[in-house]
């Protein structure tokens, strides 16, 4: 049975390391994403992704894997497509966080069973990822990626406590966010050759 979508979602990425082609860089950091999320039981893995990024997410699907067309990369496009495809429940996280830990999906949608939204920062500033019940409540508004934090998911809601802060890790969008990497972790085989 599944219990939610679980989205990876393709976001502009401004920076990569001096000598790697940006596109080989973004796509690299996307895969291991999404060779993360597939294996994981109980979820529907999926991409979400503007149109001029569609091939990017044919490339590096596995059969198993939704692609959904977003009109913009944000986290309100990607959870819209998930409730789309009938799903009640979601996470979606940015695709730039290449050795993010499997437990820290289950610790997202852990909330779920009691909470609307939970909210997952991003070590290094904004967001890793959010998830929510779907379809979204009317009162939440769009989370910033790049400057959103728990608090400002949660200030519009009814009762704070509708939103959970879950925990967060880092996404790679600068020189010095290569040393947040975790070496000791198994995977992210893609944006680690890139960086040997």
């Amino acid at each position: 049975m599944t219990v939610a979508a679980v989205v990876a979602l393709l976001v502009p990425v401004a920076w990569a390391p001096p000598g790697t082609d940006p596109d080989v860089w973004r796509s690299a950091m996307a895969e291991d994403l999404v060779d993360l999320l597939t294996p994981l039981p109980r979820v529907q893995p999926a991409i979400a992704a503007v149109a001029d990024d569609l091939p990017l997410a044919a490339r590096i699907a596995w059969p198993s894997t939704r692609i959904y067309e977003v009109p913009a990369p944000t986290i309100r496009a990607a959870f819209a497509a998930a409730a789309a495809d009938g799903h009640d429940k979601a996470a979606v996280l940015l695709a730039d966080a290449p050795d993010l830990p499997a437990m820290l999906v289950g610790k997202l949608l852990r909330p779920l069973s009691t909470r609307h939204l939970a909210v997952a920062p991003a070590h290094n500033g904004g967001l890793l990822g959010a998830a929510a019940r779907l379809p979204l409540p009317a009162w939440l508004p769009e989370l910033d990626a790049d400057a959103g934090d728990v608090a400002t998911a949660r200030r519009p809601a009814p009762e704070p406590t509708m939103v959970a802060s879950a925990p967060g890790w880092h996404r790679l969008r600068g020189p010095e966010d290569l040393r947040r990497l975790d070496l000791g972790l198994d995977g992210w085989d893609a944006t680690r050759a890139l960086l040997t």
